[in-house]
């Protein structure tokens, strides 16, 4: 199927929107403040009238852009596109200061390029197996699977649970805007006929993602040309390939298993990934961690870029997006009318493999592009900003109105874009109000089945082993949390408990 899928891939065409995916990408991607789900849900509407096959090769490479040229804006400007690019930021930036912005630019790239090629194969090793054991899901346990993921992306992707179910609650009830398909009543409409068929999802994407996020930079930002250190061919030198290559290896074993974990994400793979090679350090590499040493980018660049390939195993075999991106990505399937899960393998194999196989091929395209072209890039970054962000709002609108050429889109899209600023500026993360418009109606379908199967018995959704297990994490991911917190709040107590007398405040009784 693999070789099938590289027969898809390798046609001139679709070698072009690879080509032009990558491209577009790293071009975005490298631009401040925007990361890889940003990139995606700002050209989503380009692909509208493309085949199905093509336009997910391209968001393959658009998705893969994204995270090479997050890594470019994080050395040269100490501006991460996303929180997974942290730690790239704390250690390439510091690189960069002290004239090695050349070898930490490459260390990204090559070490991005070795973790999302060998993620990739273990995308196809797991993929096919997840299938297998997804076939036997009923009713109930999609409904639990759902439930599962609005809890683990609430609690992990925001500050904290509360914050994180109300953007999820947003999410939701976006979702139930239009006519419920089984009763045709018209919900939350407002008697606004082009909202019968409810909101698109590349409207709530690119809205609350593109245009909140440019509103919410642009806010913060002060005109004028950012200060780029300048930067030559992307190269490493030997004793900077021995100090890279073990991290990674060890990079790439941190991020794919947790990319494919719902709520897993790319934060927590490559925190781990830093704090394993600052453990690990010795000699030089131990004197230089906190002023730019490589492996702080190696290890960390590698896990961010596994993660990536992780995140496509639920999302291709489940349709469960654990991440901001791959709800994008999500968005990209409904768009064309594709539900992921696994009768997405059995009725689209072409376009299945043939994404997979392209992930291969991007890969050594944006190697082949972000080496020597990294000067290029870096002269990206001295784009006004009043220019970018204005562009930004001009082409999403351009994007919107050409799906349906309505003005009611447009309407939407500035509502949603202004919503998506609010929800920035009071600390509500976006991505569980994507993924909650995404998958709330799909929930709501199954939870419906699963009554309508039980004739109302509601203990139907925990009757199946699958589903127990499913609501049992989905439970322990919103108690994980509080459970932090407290033991946290009893540990500080603890030691304030403990304090020696001669070291106690002043004033205390």
């Amino acid at each position: 199927m693999l070789i099938e899928g590289f027969s898809t891939a390798l046609t001139p065409i679709n070698l072009l929107y690879a080509l032009a995916g990558v491209t577009l990408g790293t071009l975005v991607g490298v631009l401040p403040g925007i990361g890889p789900a940003m990139t995606v849900a700002l050209l989503l509407p380009i692909t509208f009238n493309v085949p199905p096959a093509s336009a997910f090769i391209m968001f393959a490479g658009i998705y893969y852009g994204g995270m090479y040229g997050g890594s470019t804006t994080s050395i040269l400007l100490n501006t991460p596109g996303e929180s997974s690019s942290m730690i790239t930021a704390l250690e390439g930036n510091k690189m960069a200061k002290r004239g090695r912005a050349a070898q930490a630019l490459a260390t990204a790239a090559i070490g991005s390029f070795i973790a999302g090629t060998i993620a990739t194969g273990l995308l196809v090793v797991a993929a096919p197996l997840v299938v297998d054991f997804a076939i036997s899901f009923g009713p109930a346990d999609y409904f639990a699977l759902a439930v599962l993921a609005f809890t683990a992306v609430s609690s992990v992707l925001s500050r904290s649970v509360v914050r994180g179910l109300a953007s999820l609650g947003v999410g939701l009830f976006i979702g139930l805007i239009g006519i419920d398909m089984q009763t045709g009543q018209t919900r939350l409409t407002l008697g606004i006929e082009q909202l019968y068929d409810g909101i698109d999802v590349v409207i709530v994407a690119v809205g609350l993602f593109a245009l909140g996020e440019a509103l919410y930079v642009a806010s913060r930002l002060r005109h004028g040309t950012p200060d780029i250190i300048p930067v030559g061919r992307a190269w490493m030198g030997r004793s900077d390939w021995s100090r890279s290559w073990r991290p990674w290896l060890r990079g790439t074993a941190f991020g794919f298993p947790f990319g494919a974990l719902p709520g897993g994400g790319a934060e927590i793979p490559t925190f781990l990934s830093y704090a394993t090679e600052k453990r690990l350090a010795k000699g030089v590499a131990k004197e230089e961690y906190g002023k730019g040493a490589i492996e702080g980018v190696a290890g960390p660049e590698a896990a961010n870029n596994a993660s990536a390939a992780g995140t496509l195993v639920p999302l291709l075999t489940l349709g469960l997006p654990v991440s901001a991106t791959a709800a994008i990505m999500l968005a990209a399937f409904q768009q064309y009318g594709l539900q992921p899960g696994p009768q997405l393998f059995d009725n689209n194999p072409a376009l299945v493999w043939g994404m997979i196989a392209s992930l291969f091929i991007g890969n050594t395209m944006l190697l082949i592009l972000n080496l020597p072209l990294a000067p290029v890039w870096a002269k990206v970054l001295s784009i006004p900003r009043p220019y970018l962000y204005a562009g930004i709002v001009f082409f999403a609108a351009l994007g919107v109105y050409a799906l349906q050429n309505s003005w009611v889109d447009l309407i939407v899209l500035y509502v949603l874009g202004m919503l998506g600023y609010a929800m920035r500026r009071f600390g509500l993360p976006v991505a569980p109000a994507v993924i909650g418009m995404i998958l709330g109606p799909m929930a709501e379908v199954q939870l419906r089945r699963a009554l309508a199967i039980s004739t109302g018995d509601v203990s139907v959704l925990v009757t199946s082993p699958i589903a127990a297990v499913l609501l049992g994490l989905a439970a322990l991911a919103l108690a994980i949390p509080f459970i932090r917190a407290y033991t946290a709040r009893r540990a500080r107590r603890t030691s304030a408990g403990e304090m020696p007398a001669d070291k106690e405040p002043a004033g205390r009784p």
